[in-house]
Parts: structure tokens; sequence; C-alpha cells
């Protein structure tokens, strides 16, 4: 279904290592740093860093089929993958903490908890942080972290961002869920740590950075990235169901394919898939040739982004229910392959940036209305 790319062939050794290594992953709960090198080794963590800091800033569309590919493979690992896409947020640190969080490499892996907002004590240079945020995910092959802290007016009270070094931070491996469980979201501490001004940001805030990349809406697009997760796991299970038709099941029925259930509900589950993606990259393409002809991204077309974006992770996890469901009882079972990618499959659409609030809020975009949640845009 993803249209082949020029450098598929360097990814194809990376993409087997992850189906031979996706259970080791599993059972210790987290991706570890030497398989998030090898994504560093081909340049999906400099996908976002500016140009003028030695990256290779990657369009959206591009980045967001090689997410799905990824996690056609493996969710958790996915889900990880896609915070190479995370530097459009740190674009919105000033310039010359942005040279020094570069200084060693563009290939920065960044990871950021921000909830909950822990409150702070106020310096002359900065914020003395402690407190303890949720859902870190990433954080054990982290070259950088940051932590949730409040808002002020500077940035209409939006959340801001501490950036941390991993030595300033405890992580607390408690991760006991069943779906993503090897994206390693745990929890981090951080004890009286002083954080400068500087080293903050605010979430969705304006850059510093004037390159296309910077100009594609930052919140819009991480809502893309992790949408494009679910999208990669409903692939797989439409795969695994592909696969399985030839199978018979334990009555000596005919095989799946030739029953008339399976092949509905298959196709059913295609013609879904393929039109929440066809959608989801019309919107995407649309939006970059704006801001990569020098455009800035118009409301409409942000709603438009959220709107796919949450239409597609909805729909995903539809279509691996689905699979499911025309597949029989042995989907039950915890070690069939179906099991996980419908775990991981719900987990999207559980993001805050994915939920149905997200269809109310476009839709008032779109009939020339104000967003109805806060941090649309």
């Amino acid at each position: 279904m993803p249209e082949a790319s020029a450098d598929d062939a360097a990814w194809e050794p990376v993409l087997a290592e992850l189906a031979e290594r996706r259970e080791e992953f599993h059972a210790q709960s987290y991706v570890p740093p030497d398989f998030v090198e090898r994504f560093k080794e081909l340049g999906l963590f400099r996908a976002s860093t500016p140009a003028m800091f030695g990256g290779a800033p990657m369009p959206p569309p591009e980045f967001l089929r090689r997410i799905e590919q990824i996690s056609a493979v493996d969710g958790s690992t996915g889900w990880v993958a896609g915070f190479g896409s995370a530097g459009t947020y740190l674009a919105g640190l000033p310039l010359e903490t942005q040279a020094k969080l570069y200084a060693d490499g563009p290939d920065v892996v960044y990871g950021g908890a921000m909830f909950p907002v822990n409150p702070v004590t106020p310096t002359e240079d900065g914020y003395r942080i402690t407190g303890r945020w949720r859902f870190a995910s990433g954080c054990m092959a982290a070259d950088i972290l940051s932590v949730g802290i409040p808002g002020d007016a500077e940035g209409d009270n939006r959340p801001r961002a501490a950036m941390l070094r991993p030595e300033q931070v405890e992580i607390v491996q408690e991760w006991d869920v069943s779906g993503m469980r090897a994206s390693g979201s745990f929890d981090v501490v951080v004890d009286d740590v002083e954080v400068p001004r500087e080293w903050t940001f605010i979430r969705g805030g304006s850059p510093y950075v004037d390159e296309p990349l910077n100009r594609y809406p930052t919140i819009g697009y991480q809502a893309q990235v992790h949408s494009a997760v679910g999208m990669g796991v409903a692939r797989a299970a439409l795969e695994h169901a592909s696969r399985a038709g030839s199978r018979t099941g334990v009555t000596g029925a005919p095989p799946l394919a030739d029953r008339a259930y399976y092949r509905t509900g298959y196709a059913q589950a295609v013609a879904a898939l393929r039109s929440a993606r066809a959608f989801y990259f019309e919107v995407a393409e649309d939006v970059w040739n704006t801001v990569a002809s020098g455009g800035e991204a118009t409301d409409e077309q942000n709603a438009l982004i959220r709107l796919s974006a949450t239409n597609m992770a909805s729909t995903a996890a539809q279509v691996v229910h689905d699979v499911c469901g025309f597949s029989g009882t042995s989907t039950i079972d915890n070690s069939h392959p179906l099991q996980r990618m419908r775990q991981d499959s719900q987990v999207p659409t559980l993001h805050a940036f994915l939920m149905p609030s997200m269809y109310d809020a476009a839709g008032a975009v779109l009939l020339g209305r104000p967003p109805t949640v806060p941090g649309f845009r």
C-alpha cells in the first residue's frame, strides 16, 4: 500500500531486525538505545532538525509513510520512531539554545512528558523543578527530555516544556499496559533541578526557525504522526487477514477465503482503510505544498489535518477490530498476532490529539466558528 521510496533498500535489514526483536522489546517494555541508534543511522532523527543546524528536514508525507512502514512491523517501535518529528517542537527554543542542543550533531532523540503539569518555583534565571510526569515515550533512548510546567501570558498560558538532560531525570519503569507495551512510556521524576528559561519552550508556540517544515502546523503534525502508527498496525492486520484466507478452522469448514462473510468483511476493511488513507495523505500533501512554496497553512487546512488524523486513528482501530471479528475465536488467544494489533490500534484513538472531541473542533472551524478545544492550532 505505501509508495516505495529510493532508500527503502536501506530500511529492509532494519525492519527485518525489528521483526526478529519485537518480542524482546515487548518483554522489556521499551525499544532499546541500540535499536534507536539504527534509526539514527538512517537519518530518521534528523528528519525534523532544522537545516540551519545540519538537519535533513523531511516532508511530512514522506516521514508519515516511514512511520506507517515501521508500525506495520511493530506499533510500539513506530510510536518511538515517530519522535523523529519532534524537532518541530524544539524549534520553539531560542536559536542560541538550539545551537547548543545540536552542537554534537543533528541526530537528537527527544522524549517528552507533558502531564501532569507540575508547579515550579521561579528563579532569577528560570525555574526550579520538582515532580513526577507520566507517559515519557521513548525515554530510555532519549538524548534530551522535557517535562510540562505551567504556562504564562507570553504563550497564552499554554504549558511550557522544560528541557533536561537524561542524567537530571530518574526514569521509573512502571508501564503495565496492554497496548503499545514496548513504547517505554515510563514515568520520569525530577528532584529540585533549575532549568534556565531559555531551555524552555511553549508547546505548539511560534518557532524561531523559518524553514518550510516549521510552517507546517506543529500540533497537527504530531497528531498525524500518532495516527500513522494506527494506520501501519491496521495495514499489518489486513496483510495477516490476506495470508489467513487459505486457512481452515478446527471444524473442517472451507478455507476462510471461501466463506462469504470473510470475503465481505475483508473487502469492507480494505475499502475503509484505503479511503481514510487517501484523505489523510491528500491533506498532508496539500498543506506541505502550501508551506514548501512559502505560504502559511490556513485555519481550514489545519482543521483538515486534525480531522484526517482523527479519522485515520478511528478507522484504523475499527479495521483491526473488524478483522479480529471475522477471523474467529482464535484471535482471543494472547499469543495470536491480531491480539497485539488490536491492543496497539486502540492507543492512538485515546491520545488527546485524536479523541472524538477533535471532530467537533474541526467541524466548528470548517463552519467558520472558533475551535471548541484548546490548543487546536
